[in-house]
């Protein structure tokens, strides 16, 4: 299961949401022009990247059990 392409490829896309989350989390400390700036925007981004990673672990699963 470990060399499955799926379940790689979700890892990937969590990697992906975690680097999102802590640039809004990391621009929300700091605050100032790029927070106003750019906020929603990576909170529109990690939501959609949080999508497609629950889809992906979703498939691993399902597709996985076979």
């Amino acid at each position: 299961m470990d060399k499955d392409p799926l379940l790689i490829i979700a890892t990937i896309a969590c990697i992906v949401v975690l680097a999102i989350l802590t640039l809004g989390i990391g621009g929300f400390a700091k605050g100032g022009e790029f927070n106003r700036k750019h906020s929603n925007r990576l909170m529109r981004y990690r939501i959609m990247a949080q999508f497609v990673a629950v889809l992906l672990i979703l498939a691993a699963v399902f597709f996985g059990k076979g």
